[in-house]
């Protein structure tokens, strides 16, 4: 019985170098990663990589110590590669494309837009410009609320609705913002114009919502500016009545 235990000893596989090659493969798979980082990272990032492995193995750095990346030398005999600018030019040219796209799309809803102010001469409580950063709708606040109030007049449904409408196949942020003049308010309800402004943008943005089911609630927010953005003087009646409004603004999902 002993003889047969010996011999079934004697014919197990010695599988001790397992443990050495396992840590070769190691080595050889942090070599790998290390030279093609080299070639690609500026002398602060490989020193935080270096860090790191030299930690992992024992607080030995010799192996990175010959891979720091080198300055290329600008000469005719050895020049530099690009690497990155080659990815990064034909990353460029996908994002430009997908912003003229952009372009052209919030263009044609611009038009469409301006087309239903002037068909309803609306003229003088809506307006569109189209900017680097989005489209901004601006609706003056009398075509939407009383004075002091953040209630909706009932005839703003019809350009609310229309609004509503062209946002809604839209993949875009928007954000609904209040402004108010410089006429301090104190009320029970509205302390401040903050209070005013904030309430006007939140109650415009869910009546949207509720016109267009298919508005998605993720793309929206809210916010209130209160007399801090105007967009003229309020030391006339003209100019406190351009900053009394609200604003939709449709914002890029790709620049330039």
């Amino acid at each position: 019985m002993s003889r047969k235990k010996k011999e079934h000893h004697e014919e197990h596989a010695d599988e001790t170098w397992l443990i050495p090659y396992a840590d070769l493969l190691t080595l050889l798979l942090a070599l790998f990663i290390v030279l093609f980082a080299s070639a690609q990272l500026d002398q602060k990032k490989f020193d935080q990589i270096a860090a790191s492995f030299s930690v992992a193995f024992n607080g030995s750095p010799a192996l990175l110590e010959n891979l720091k990346p080198q300055q290329p030398e600008h000469s005719q005999a050895n020049p530099a590669v690009p690497q990155i600018p080659a990815v990064m030019t034909a990353m460029n040219g996908i994002n430009e494309k997908a912003y003229m796209q952009e372009t052209a799309q919030l263009i044609e809803l611009k038009k469409m837009l301006d087309k239903y102010i002037v068909d309803n001469g609306l003229s003088g409580d809506l307006s569109t410009t189209l900017t680097d950063d989005g489209l901004m709708i601006r609706i003056q606040d009398t075509a939407l609320f009383p004075s002091g109030s953040a209630e909706l007049r009932a005839e703003s449904r019809r350009f609310g609705i229309q609004i509503a409408q062209l946002l809604s196949p839209l993949t875009q942020k928007v954000t609904v913002s209040g402004h108010t003049d410089t006429v301090p308010i104190n009320t029970r309800e509205f302390p401040s114009n903050w209070e005013l402004s904030s309430r006007r943008a939140v109650n415009f943005m869910k009546f949207l919502m509720v016109q267009e089911p298919g508005l998605r609630p993720e793309r929206f927010s809210a916010t209130g500016y209160g007399e801090y953005r105007p967009v003229a003087g309020n030391d006339t009646a003209e100019g406190r009545s351009a900053n009394r409004r609200v604003e939709v603004f449709i914002q890029r999902n790709y620049r330039p």
